[in-house]
């Protein structure tokens, strides 16, 4: 049976240490502005018969990390033409490590799956802590960023191992150590950080945005049983909810 011109989406929405339910909640209502758009949602990609199925794949999630057959499934959807929207932290593994002697905590980011990150285009290897930074346009004549001029976040600076090749939108400018985390194989010769890329991989592309932090009261148990303040990262800015709109406008065009 035919679906007319109805375009599926698969979003995943799920994982540790952010307020997932807060970015769900508005991922869900921006979809909800395309009324070509119907949405399935799930917190992982375990359901990966409905995600390949999809005309498009969304997600927001933080150490959420697919198995070898979903992780060659995804590829595949990839590879054959199709379109994923990934945001902040779905590029990430995360492990907590013993705290330093002074109380540091550490964090390592094992490379424990790489043709998932290799259709993604990066890894999550660190961030500084969260800070006010500016985000700079690269190609200022690219439709998924023209006419958004320089702004400012207070977000987590992602610092990450690239994969491919990438069509850099948007950066940020970092090179500095970071304490908490272990690795430094994110540093290179510039301090250019990439904000927002197009990674092509086979015949499909993946869009990469990585701002978009969220944490709530109970979102760092069993490590902290109350966080002591609501962060909104690039939630709080104009300029993310325009970039999200033309990032599923992007999703939803084969053409782009």
């Amino acid at each position: 049976m035919s679906k007319s011109d109805r375009i599926d989406v698969y979003l995943v929405a799920g994982g540790k240490y952010h307020n997932i339910d807060h970015a769900r909640l508005e991922l869900l209502k921006l979809l909800a502005e395309q009324p070509r758009i119907k949405v399935l949602v799930g917190s992982d990609f375990s359901d990966i018969e409905a995600i390949c199925a999809s005309d498009v794949l969304i997600t927001y999630t933080c150490d959420i990390i697919p198995t070898q057959d979903e992780t060659r499934r995804l590829t595949d959807y990839v590879n054959t033409g199709k379109k994923w929207f990934a945001l902040h932290g779905t590029n990430s593994i995360l492990q907590f490590l013993e705290p330093a002697a002074d109380g540091t905590p550490r964090v390592d980011c094992p490379e424990d799956n790489m043709p998932f990150m290799e259709v993604l285009g990066s890894q999550f290897m660190a961030h500084p802590p969260i800070h006010q930074y500016d985000v700079h346009v690269t190609e200022p004549d690219h439709p998924l960023v023209k006419d958004i001029p320089s702004f400012t976040v207070d977000d987590e600076l992602y610092l990450c191992k690239f994969h491919g090749e990438h069509q850099t939108l948007l950066h940020a400018h970092w090179s500095d150590p970071v304490e908490n985390f272990i690795r430094d194989d994110w540093m290179k010769d510039t301090n250019v950080q990439p904000v927002l890329y197009i990674h092509p991989y086979g015949t499909g592309q993946v869009l990469y945005l990585t701002l978009g932090h969220c944490r709530g009261k109970y979102d760092m148990q069993p490590y902290i049983e109350e966080y002591p303040a609501a962060e909104e990262g690039a939630w709080k800015t104009q300029e993310f909810y325009t970039l999200l709109r033309r990032g599923i406008l992007w999703a939803m065009d084969p053409l782009q």
